[in-house]
């Protein structure tokens, strides 16, 4: 595993995402503040033009020309862009661009040069109007690695929501949720809990998918026939189980001190009120995967690109949860 010299720290990997949104503007501030033991897989001219126009003084050190790590620098592995990027107009063209530092971050963890990767916002309409099929990062990291089942999870400080469902239309939902999906998810829940944030006894709780939890199968039989018997299932295994339990009154401080996560059902049953306890101070963290990867909790914002006035704070979150991850993991921590 390489290490900055003047730190035993696990290197990371980041991915400023599209070129032409805040990635790498939040990607530089952050870096810009010290201390981050982390390779950038971008263009070197983005990154350099970026830094000029928002009046952040870098020097770019070529990681991939010595494999040496120079504190003090932007450590970049370079990835050309495939046309130029102007902040805040989107490019189809650019879109191969954005895989390949994807592909880039996955390689290098794969191949133990970095213990984690950290992946700025990337615009999912571009990627597929380029004529690449791209649902989300969460989905292409467990295409990409071969993960036989991933689970995303938000955290902020005193909650964690984790999904059961990812990036589908409401009206498939319902379908998608059966035994097998919560059985794997609830597994890989605990295992990465455990494994990756040294939660030795996850207490999870688990949301119902409809109105008060079905109203005793008056508001759907999700609940009855599916939910609760799989929780019955895995409280006999051992697992610290509750639930299920209706969305409008489980996030409340007197349920969820009790918990150390919350499983909603569907993308947005949890994360509204996960991005309003936390917004700008959140990360997205997908378990399941043989590598470790965070990420920001928001957009590209592309009317902020190149202003000077995009917010690091939820990378430099992301970037601290992937740091203590990767040193639980190698038994730094």
């Amino acid at each position: 595993m390489s290490k900055s010299e003047s730190s035993n720290a696990p290197l990371l990997v980041i991915t400023p995402g599209e070129p032409a949104g805040i990635g790498p503007d939040i990607t530089l501030a952050a870096m810009a503040r010290g201390g981050r033991n982390a390779l950038v897989a971008a263009s070197p001219e983005l990154m350099s033009d970026r830094a000029k126009q928002l009046g952040i003084r870098i020097e770019i050190n070529d990681w991939s020309a010595s494999r040496e790590f120079v504190d003090g620098r932007l450590n970049i592995v370079p990835v050309a862009l495939r046309a130029p990027a102007r902040p805040g107009v989107l490019d189809p063209a650019n879109a191969p661009y954005v895989i390949e530092t994807l592909e880039t971050a996955v390689g290098l963890c794969e191949s133990g040069v970095a213990a984690a990767m950290v992946t700025g916002p990337v615009n999912k309409a571009v990627i597929n109007d380029a004529g690449i099929p791209f649902s989300g990062h969460t989905e292409w990291l467990a295409a990409r690695t071969g993960a036989a089942h991933v689970v995303m999870l938000l955290a902020t400080r005193d909650l964690k929501v984790a999904l059961a469902t990812t990036h589908l239309p409401l009206r498939e939902v319902a379908d998608a949720i059966d035994a097998n999906l919560l059985r794997m998810t609830i597994t890989t829940l605990h295992a990465d809990l455990a494994g990756r944030f040294g939660i030795r006894e996850p207490r999870i709780l688990v949301l119902g998918l409809n109105p008060h939890a079905g109203e005793s199968g008056h508001l759907g039989r999700e609940e009855i026939e599916i939910i609760a018997p799989v929780i019955r299932e895995l409280s006999a295994a051992g697992y610290r189980l509750s639930g299920p339990l209706p969305a409008d009154t489980a996030f409340t401080p007197r349920v969820l001190e009790d918990f150390d996560v919350v499983l909603a059902m569907y993308h947005d049953q949890g994360l509204p009120v996960l991005k309003f306890k936390g917004f700008g101070h959140a990360a997205n963290i997908t378990l399941g995967l043989p590598i470790v990867r965070t990420s920001v909790d928001h957009g590209t914002a592309l009317d902020l690109a190149g202003s000077g006035r995009a917010d690091p704070s939820s990378l430099v979150t992301a970037i601290e949860y992937a740091a203590g991850m990767s040193a639980l993991q190698s038994g730094i921590a």
